[in-house]
């Protein structure tokens, strides 16, 4: 049962912009009053609310004020992220779906650039982006997807779209996808995995055509994800289960995008202990037992997190690797912050607000 506020409809709109939310009241009106400002008749945004218990609804509601277009659809329990994306798409009436975060910017124009790209009549659009900051004074990779130029993709190409496009997908805001392509596939095993629009894109048979923007158009705010603290569940287990679980790509076009096990590696064990997001409670929930890297996990679990962080700061320092900006950001934000990733912070030039 939903409680919904619909705007009349004159006719269907080409594009349904299409948001899952959950206790985003800091964050959504700024999302919204950012996607109202490039809106045209065309449009419409469609918001799915998982039954927040902060001031979402408010914020929401107060937006719909200035822009009645807005259809939000506030749930009585929250089913959790893939059954709202899920929701969203079918309380749509769009020709196609933006599958679009609660929280990050869009680049002007860039709806007007989408919509250019649906001329052609693709079953896919992704959508590049940029990672900034928590409060968007940084960019921390400003070109996520690293694609030098657009590219189109058809049915032979899957594999190659595959290996170059699917770790990029672990973000679902870059999804432009055909409504009713996104009806006509399989969704419900996919509930629980956090990424059904993977699973939607990447299961058989092959989406025809595909088409990729270069340019980034959104920016990410990184590390403000509400699953952030099951990180280490969800890159260990979750995804790396779903990745090999199709069964058309090559074991090397998968390994590409993530191992099949992530947790026989030192460097990720201690990556994650180095940010306070693995310890001996996410050792006895997702590991234990499991074997090869069993022994090696429980190790890594009692070096102390401060210690670790300190190690993997001065790591990234050292090294200086296109990543390391990245890392030092998020070493330096952790609840186990050492001196060390705080001097790192300083050296990188981070604003004291963002750390």
């Amino acid at each position: 049962m939903t409680e919904s506020i619909a705007r009349a409809s004159t006719g269907a709109p080409l594009l349904s912009i299409c948001i899952s939310t959950f206790n985003r009241a800091d964050w959504i009106g700024e999302t919204l009053a950012g996607l109202m400002a490039q809106v045209t008749p065309q449009v419409e945004v469609v918001i799915v609310d998982g039954a927040s218990t902060d001031g979402t609804q408010a914020v929401v509601q107060s937006c719909m004020q200035t822009w009645p277009s807005i259809v939000y659809h506030r749930e009585a329990e929250n089913s959790g992220v893939d059954r709202d994306f899920d929701k969203a798409v079918q309380y749509a009436s769009g020709v196609y779906c933006w599958l679009m975060s609660d929280d990050d910017l869009l680049a002007p124009d860039s709806i007007s650039q989408v919509i250019a790209r649906l001329a052609a009549g693709p079953e896919l659009v992704v959508v590049n982006s940029r990672i900034c900051s928590k409060q968007m004074q940084l960019v921390l990779d400003p070109d996520r997807l690293r694609m030098l130029a657009d590219r189109d993709f058809a049915t032979q190409d899957a594999e190659q779209f595959f290996t170059q496009a699917a770790a990029y997908l672990t973000f679902i805001g870059g999804v432009v996808i055909r409504r009713s392509q996104w009806l006509a596939r399989q969704r419900e095993p996919y509930f629980g995995t956090l990424f059904i629009h993977v699973g939607v894109i990447f299961q058989l048979p092959p989406l025809q055509k595909v088409s990729v923007i270069a340019q980034p158009l959104i920016s990410i705010r990184y590390g403000n994800a509400l699953w952030t603290a099951r990180g280490f569940e969800i890159w260990i287990a979750k995804w790396p289960d779903l990745v090999w679980s199709f069964p058309q790509f090559s074991d090397i076009a998968k390994a590409t995008v993530t191992p099949r096990h992530p947790a026989t590696s030192l460097k990720t064990l201690l990556f994650f202990r180095a940010i306070g997001a693995y310890g001996f409670a996410e050792f006895g929930a997702v590991l234990r037992g499991k074997r090869p890297h069993h022994f090696m996990a429980s190790w890594v679990a009692m070096i102390p997190a401060s210690f670790a962080n300190g190690l993997a700061a001065t790591y990234c320092l050292l090294r200086r690797q296109p990543n390391s900006q990245m890392m030092v950001y998020e070493l330096a934000r952790a609840k186990c912050a050492s001196s060390v990733a705080k001097w790192a912070a300083r050296r990188f030039r981070f604003p004291e607000t963002e750390i």
